[in-house]
């Protein structure tokens, strides 16, 4: 459609903001995080834009098709939806003209909607007069559709805005959340099975930054089960920019404690262990937290009694997002964000190689802090932190899945 000096397209992408509208003072920072983070996944093309007024933000196009962008921004926590929009002065005709081309551009639509929203009090129509004359303009430049204001095929969606009106015609929606990076940086415990993958995905949907640990055993653990790790690393740089994962060889010590630990109390000193490397890494990072996949009553390790024990060693917080999940939420979960499939190929971590045959469900701390006692275990696990590899993972832009 020509319409004065230009042919009207959708040149925009109109993003809605969800829970972030309601930080008050300190919402501006967030829309800056989120702002940064668009700009960051949207780096190789060329002169697109991400620009910010009042409660809405938008992606110049200029020119660039706007499907592969979309399906990128729905990956970025902190967008609630996004629409194609046209951008029109504030002039009626105008937007009568780009509201007919949104609904003509729709072929399939027998039945249509009008909502206006007038945020600039300056136009001189009000709202609901303006939505019966757009609405009888495109009845009488139209055949064959008709108006339904309950189930419409088609919802033309109006935003008068001080610097320009806004024209959609469609919503799809975002990840939700917060944007990665407003809620400090956490360290997260990736074993490499269903669960811990989850857990860095919800961290990362509250606005958390990731850094990832693992803790290997070679030989007993292969180096399939290394790369398998890093493969889920990768998977979660989806919904964030890049990550760190620290590779720790954790054989010396796992050997260690089973030798020298009561096999009861072996799996919870071994825990308590990792926690304290955690916390060292935590430390030399500046990172303020750790992530886990743990859900309450899983297994032997994961009671409240063991969680009681293995929390003494750290002053930590400890975010434990799947804590009250069963594990048919996990695995929807896990299917929908991609980690599925690789979290159940056959390599096993050190969790798995070294179980013992009877797992304290109930340990006490005075007992765990017996065992440590009588070895000491210092020696060996600074020598785990100085051998420590660190692998900076980067997001594979090619492997995006279907979120919705």
């Amino acid at each position: 459609m020509y319409w004065g000096r230009y042919i009207m397209q959708y040149d925009h992408i109109l993003i809605r903001y969800g829970e972030m509208a309601l930080k008050g003072k300190n919402m501006k920072a967030f829309v800056l995080r989120l702002q940064e983070n668009i700009q960051s996944k949207l780096q190789d093309y060329e002169n697109v834009k991400v620009k910010r007024t009042q409660g809405r933000m938008f992606i110049l196009l200029n020119g660039h098709d706007p499907e592969p962008i979309i399906a990128k921004c729905k990956y970025i926590f902190g967008i609630h939806s996004l629409s194609l929009a046209i951008k029109e002065e504030n002039e009626p005709e105008n937007i009568k003209a780009a509201a007919l081309y949104a609904l003509k551009k729709n072929t399939a639509a027998k039945t249509f909607k009008v909502t206006v929203k007038r945020i600039n009090k300056a136009f001189p129509i009000r709202s609901q007069e303006f939505n019966q004359v757009v609405g009888r303009h495109l009845l009488l430049n139209t055949s064959d559709i008709t108006v339904d204001v309950h189930r419409p095929d088609i919802e033309i969606k109006i935003e008068i805005r001080h610097e320009a009106t806004y024209i959609t015609s469609s919503v799809v929606q975002g990840a939700g959340g917060l944007p990665v990076g407003t809620s400090g940086k956490s360290l997260l415990l990736l074993s490499g099975g269903i669960d811990s993958p989850v857990a860095g995905y919800l961290a990362m949907k509250r606005g958390v930054q990731l850094e990832a640990i693992h803790f290997h055993s070679p030989p007993f653990t292969s180096e399939r089960a290394k790369q398998k790790v890093l493969d889920l690393a990768k998977q979660l740089t989806h919904f964030g920019k890049s990550m760190q994962v620290h590779l720790v060889p954790f054989t010396k010590l796992q050997q260690e404690i089973f030798r020298q630990v009561p096999d009861g109390y072996a799996m919870t000193i071994m825990r308590r262990v990792m926690m304290q490397i955690s916390e060292k890494i935590c430390q030399d990072q500046s990172i303020l937290s750790l992530t886990t996949g743990e859900n309450l009553g899983q297994v032997a390790s994961q009671t409240m009694e063991s969680m009681h024990v293995i929390n003494e060693v750290t002053n930590f917080p400890i975010l434990r997002p799947l804590v009250a999940m069963d594990k048919t939420e996990i695995i929807d979960i896990a299917k929908r964000i991609g980690t599925f499939e690789t979290s159940i190929l056959p390599y096993e971590d050190c969790c798995t190689v070294f179980v013992p045959k009877s797992p304290k469900t109930k340990p006490k701390r005075d007992k765990a802090n017996h065992f440590e006692a009588k070895t000491d275990f210092t020696k060996l696990m600074n020598e785990a932190i100085m051998e420590v590899e660190t692998i900076k993972i980067t997001s594979n832009e090619n492997a995006y899945v279907d979120l919705f």
